[in-house]
């Protein structure tokens, strides 16, 4: 009788933990504002270093943080329901990170396996400020054109003090590979693109979210891994966490990670794209802005921190 009600027990806290991911409960949300209220996006994390916002992350479970392996320089202080990077967050908790796993096969020079995963030095609880979000499972299909949300503070110099949101359109592999084929990056499986002209994670971070709602629940499809800054009209370029299912339960065996499946509407316009044989014509000007603007960085941050994102000029 004991036996069967511990087991009675766990499979309840399993599908509750399921039953409860991506899930906003205060639903406060004013559609279209840069700011984000307190409690909108309950499983954004913000990774401190030397007592400064570096890197976003999320939480997936009350003992692990997922962020973007090139955030990885330091065991970090990492805060939860966080809204204002200034001030006093009356939500918020921190936590430090006792272990960290990195993808073994990470690559910083193409951009491979752009995921890690921190593990909390104590467990969270969860509030109405903080929550796990649901994680895209391996069958997750997004279509050119679903629109999902980016989350984050900013890049670290001009860094938002409050938690900024936008919507963002997906873009499919073929058409946002024929953006990067002419900087010599090459577009995976692994990877998931996002973003258009004026909107894209120049107002959120590396290693925070791209996330997309579907029914009442928000899946984390992307992680925020490199791009083009300031949204100039290329999408930018997130892990695609689907692909990495496989990877996160295998080290996370035991305990409550919740995949769930998002399939887009529709017809997929992506397939029957063709890649243009031209590169787009302010294609010197989008490159001396990035030259410009991590050469910038690098005067203030140690190299170590923006080296992913210095690789997107001379690559």
């Amino acid at each position: 009788y004991g036996l069967f009600t511990f087991l009675l027990n766990s499979a309840f806290l399993i599908d509750t933990h399921r039953l409860n991911c991506g899930v906003v409960p205060l639903q406060t949300r004013i559609v279209g504002g840069d700011n984000a209220t307190a409690g909108d996006w309950p499983w954004q994390v913000s990774m401190h270093f030397n007592e400064r916002h570096i890197c976003g992350g999320t939480v997936i479970n009350t003992q692990w943080v997922l962020t973007a392996a090139h955030c990885i320089i330091s065991r970090y202080l990492l805060y939860f329901g966080k809204q204002t990077q200034s001030g006093f967050n009356p939500h918020e908790v921190s936590r430090s990170v006792s272990q960290i796993i990195m993808h073994p096969d990470y690559n910083s020079t193409t951009f491979q396996n752009d995921i890690a995963l921190m593990k909390l030095s104590s467990p969270i609880t969860y509030t109405n400020y903080i929550r796990p979000v649901c994680l895209a499972a391996k069958s997750s299909i997004f279509h050119n054109g679903s629109e999902c949300w980016a989350t984050g503070w900013g890049q670290p110099l001009v860094a938002h003090d409050i938690l900024q949101e936008v919507q963002i359109p997906v873009v499919g592999n073929n058409l946002c590979s024929s953006f990067y084929s002419f900087i010599n990056v090459t577009i995976t499986c692994n990877m998931l693109c996002a973003g258009e002209l004026g909107k894209g994670v120049c107002q959120g971070d590396s290693g925070g979210p791209v996330q997309c709602k579907q029914g009442s629940r928000w899946i984390q499809g992307g992680i925020s891994s490199f791009g083009i800054p300031c949204a100039v009209g290329i999408p930018e370029v997130f892990s695609r966490v689907s692909e990495f299912q496989s990877w996160i339960t295998g080290h996370l065996a035991g305990t409550n990670v919740s995949f769930v499946e998002f399939t887009s509407n529709g017809t997929d316009l992506d397939s029957s794209f063709g890649c243009n044989t031209t590169a787009p014509p302010n294609r010197f000007i989008i490159i001396l802005f990035i030259y410009i603007f991590t050469s910038w960085v690098l005067i203030y941050i140690s190299k170590s921190v923006i080296t992913h994102v210095d690789k997107q000029v001379i690559k």
